[in-house]
């Protein structure tokens, strides 16, 4: 996921596990729903790299387009309907 950090009320940037957390736990909730069982679907921990130039975004992108594919799910990213990129 690449997305930019919002400030809060005070000005200060959220942090990375109150963006993430809120997400994860939406998100397991509905798989755990949808899958008919309980417990643990994401990882506790993640991994954050801040972005400062348009080049490395652009690199960013397309190593996140790839994943599908370097993992045998598609032959191209535009294969895989759960992959999203605003232009």
């Amino acid at each position: 996921m690449i997305f930019a950090v919002l400030r809060n009320v005070n000005g200060e940037n959220y942090t990375f596990a109150e963006i993430l957390g809120p997400i994860k736990g939406y998100t397991a909730h509905l798989i755990n729903q949808q899958m008919k069982r309980c417990g643990h679907v994401w990882q506790d921990e993640s991994f954050d790299h801040v972005l400062r130039t348009e080049e490395k975004l652009e690199e960013r992108i397309e190593y996140l387009r790839q994943n599908p594919v370097r993992r045998g799910l598609v032959r191209s990213p535009e294969q895989y309907r759960w992959l999203w990129v605003k232009k």
